[in-house]
C-alpha cells in the first residue's frame, strides 16, 4: 500500500520543510552563522574534556548536526557536542584505557553508536517514555554535580597546570603565568560577551583574538600548552573495530546513562522550540533524528553528541525561524574544517578551559536546592543525595544517576503503598473534605465515609482494606460504609480481588456497602469480576450529590435505599 504524504513526513521530517525565499535564507544564513561560530571552538573544546582528538569535536559538529536534522521533529535544536556527554565519555572511559589513545578512542565511538542504537530503538518503539523515570530533582542533583566536576577539572589549565591533576598542583615547576592571564582573561570575556551582547559570537571571536596574542608573543615557541596543528578536511569513515563480551558488558551502561541524559539536554530545548512554533513535541522521532546523529557521529570517529541548551537558545535569539538556519550552520563547520584548522594551532588550551568552565559554571545554581526544599524535603534530599553521590564516585558517575534514580523510584513506591484515605465531611462550601482536619461533623449517624485519593491496584488495595477493617473494630454500631470512588481511575486484579473481601466482609456484619461516583473503566473491571452482582447490602450512586442525599435520609427509613447496579460512571 503506498504511503501517504503525512506518514513519509512524520518518519521522514526533512520533507515538511518550508520552500524558502531570498529573504527567510538571508535570515537563516545570519543565525546559522553565529551558532557556527560558537560551535567550533566548544567543539574544540568538549573534545578535549571527552580525552578525545581535538579535532573530533568539529566532526561532532557537522554530519551528527545534518543527519540529527533531517530526521528530528524539533525544527530549531542545535546538535553536536556537550559538556555533560562529553564528561560522561571521559568519566565512563577513565578505568578502561588512556585518553586519546587508539583504544580510548575505539570505546568513545562504541559508546556513541551504542547509545545511537539505544535511542532509534527507543523512538522507533514508541517508547520515549521510559525516559522520562528520570525525574527533576534527579536531574538537577546530577547536572549540579558533574558541573562541579567539569569545572573543577579546568583547574590545572586555568591555573597555569595544563596537564596536571587537582592533586598535583602543589608539586613541580610554578604556574604559567601567561595562561592563567589566557584562563582567567578568556573567562571575564565570556561572561562579558553574555552579559552585554549575547547575540556577538563571543566565544570564537574569543578564540581568534587569543591565537592571534598568542602568536604575536610566541606563546607555543616559549614552550606554552596550545591547541597545536589539527588535520584539515572532512571526516573519514571509522569503524571502531570488534568488542570482547567483556568490554561490551562494561560499555552498556554507560551507554545507557548518555542515552538517558542526551534526551533530558533535548527535552529541555525541543519543548522551548516546540512551544514557541504552537506545536505538539514528538519525542519519539526526536530520539530517532538523534540517535541516528550519534550513529553518524561514531561513524566519522567522534563522540557522542546531544542538543545544547545553550546553543539551541541562542539560534532561538538570533532569530532563527527554520531548520535551514542548522544547514547554513553546517555548512560553515564544513567549509572550517577544509581551510580554517591551521588558525586554531595558537589558541592556548588555557582558553578551551576557560570556555568548558564557564559552560559548567553556568549550569551551577545552588538556590534551586533551597527552593526545592522549601516545596518538597524528601524530593529535595533525593537531589542532594544524587549530587553528593555524583561527586563522590567519579570519575565513575553515572553512579549518581542511578543512585538518585532508585531513591526516586523508592519514593514514589512508597507514596503508592501509603495512598491518602480520608474520612470525609461535607464542608459549608458544599466540597467533600477531611471531617478530622476541617472538624467537621459525620455525614450521617454510623456511617463511615472515606474517600482514597489513588488507583485502587496492587499498592493500595491493602491499605483501604486495613482502614475499612480498623473501622469496623472501632465502631462496633457501624451500619454503613459509604466509598466515594471518584477519585479512582483504575482497578487491577488485586484491587478486584480485596474489593471482593471488603464486600464479603462487611456482608458478614450486616453492613451496607455504597459506592459513589465509580468511574467506567474501574467499573467495568468489578462487573467482569462479579463483584458489582445486585445484593441487599450494596449500593451504588452515580454522583456524590446522590449519596448524600440518599445517605441523609433518617437511619429509620433505609429501606427507601433500593439496591441497584452500579451505574457507568463518567
Amino acid at each position: 500500500m503506498a504511503l501517504t504524504r503525512d506518514q513519509l513526513e512524520r518518519w521522514l521530517p526533512f520533507l515538511a520543510w518550508p520552500r524558502p525565499d531570498r529573504a527567510l535564507l538571508v535570515n537563516e544564513a545570519a543565525a546559522g552563522l553565529t551558532v557556527a561560530l560558537m560551535v567550533i571552538p566548544q567543539g574544540v573544546a568538549y573534545a578535549a574534556l571527552a580525552g578525545m582528538p581535538l579535532v573530533t569535536g568539529v566532526y561532532a559538529a557537522l554530519l551528527p548536526a545534518l543527519v540529527a536534522l533531517l530526521f528530528s521533529s524539533s525544527a530549531r535544536l542545535s546538535v553536536g557536542p556537550t559538556a555533560l556527554t562529553s564528561l560522561l565519555v571521559g568519566a565512563s572511559l577513565a578505568p578502561l584505557a588512556i585518553p586519546g589513545s587508539r583504544e580510548w578512542v575505539a570505546y568513545a565511538v562504541w559508546l556513541t553508536l551504542l547509545s545511537g542504537l539505544m535511542q532509534v530503538a527507543l523512538g522507533a518503539a514508541r517508547f520515549g517514555w521510559v525516559l522520562r523515570m528520570v525525574n527533576s530533582p534527579v536531574l538537577m542533583g546530577f547536572t549540579q554535580g558533574a558541573a562541579v566536576l567539569i569545572t573543577l577539572s579546568q583547574l590545572p589549565a586555568l591555573l597555569g597546570y595544563t596537564g596536571r591533576s587537582v592533586t598535583q598542583l602543589m608539586h613541580g615547576p610554578l604556574p604559567d603565568l601567561v595562561a592563567i592571564a589566557f584562563g582567567l582573561g578568556g573567562m571575564a570575556s565570556l561572561w562579558i560577551g553574555k552579559r552585554f551582547a549575547p547575540r556577538f559570537p563571543t566565544t570564537m571571536g574569543l578564540v581568534a583574538a587569543a591565537a592571534a596574542i598568542s602568536a604575536a608573543v610566541g606563546y607555543a615557541l616559549n614552550g606554552g600548552a596550545v591547541i597545536g596543528k589539527l588535520p584539515s578536511g572532512l571526516p573519514h569513515f571509522y569503524w571502531p573495530g570488534g568488542l570482547t563480551v567483556n568490554e561490551l558488558g562494561n560499555l552498556l551502561l554507560p551507554a545507557f546513562l548518555i542515552t538517558l541524559v542526551s534526551f533530558l539536554e533535548t527535552a529541555s530545548s525541543a519543548k522551548v522550540d516546540n512551544a514557541r512554533a504552537g506545536k505538539l513535541w514528538n519525542e519519539n522521532q526526536d530520539l530517532i533524528g538523534q540517535g541516528l546523529g550519534k550513529i553518524a557521529s561514531g561513524l566519522t570517529g567522534s563522540f557522542p553528541t546531544s542538543s545544547s541548551f545553550s546553543r539551541s537558545a541562542i539560534t532561538l535569539y538570533a532569530g532563527a525561524k527554520t531548520q535551514w538556519a542548522t544547514l547554513f550552520s553546517v555548512a560553515v563547520v564544513a567549509a572550517a574544517l577544509l581551510w580554517a584548522m591551521p588558525l586554531l594551532y595558537h589558541v592556548p588550551q588555557a582558553v578551551l578551559a576557560a570556555i568548558v568552565a564557564t559552560a559548567t559554571i553556568g549550569l551551577l545554581r545552588p538556590s534551586a536546592f533551597v527552593a526545592l526544599w522549601r516545596i518538597s524535603r524528601i524530593e529535595a534530599a533525593i537531589a542532594l543525595g544524587t549530587f553528593a553521590l555524583t561527586i563522590a564516585t567519579a570519575p565513575s558517575i553515572y553512579w549518581g544517576v542511578l543512585g538518585g534514580l532508585l531513591a526516586a523510584l523508592a519514593h514514589y513506591m512508597y507514596r503508592h503503598l501509603h495512598p491518602r484515605i480520608i474520612e470525609v465531611g461535607l464542608h459549608p462550601d458544599g466540597s467533600l473534605r477531611d471531617r478530622h482536619l476541617w472538624h467537621l461533623p459525620p455525614l450521617a449517624p454510623d456511617l463511615y465515609a472515606l474517600r482514597m485519593d489513588a488507583e485502587l491496584d496492587f499498592a493500595s488495595a491493602s491499605t483501604l482494606e486495613r482502614a475499612i477493617t480498623v473501622a469496623l473494630a472501632q465502631r462496633p454500631g457501624l451500619t454503613d460504609v459509604c466509598l466515594f470512588a471518584y477519585p479512582i481511575n483504575r482497578i487491577d486484579i488485586t484491587g478486584a480481588e480485596v474489593f471482593g473481601s471488603i464486600r464479603r466482609l462487611l456482608e458478614s456484619q450486616g453492613v451496607r456497602l455504597h459506592i459513589s461516583g465509580l468511574k467506567l473503566p474501574a467499573q467495568q473491571v468489578l462487573e467482569r469480576a462479579g463483584l458489582l452482582a445486585p445484593g441487599p447490602l450494596l449500593f451504588s450512586y452515580r454522583t456524590d450529590g446522590e449519596a448524600l442525599a440518599a445517605l441523609s435520609r433518617p437511619a429509620s427509613a433505609p429501606v427507601s435505599l433500593s439496591p441497584s447496579p452500579a451505574r457507568a460512571g463518567s
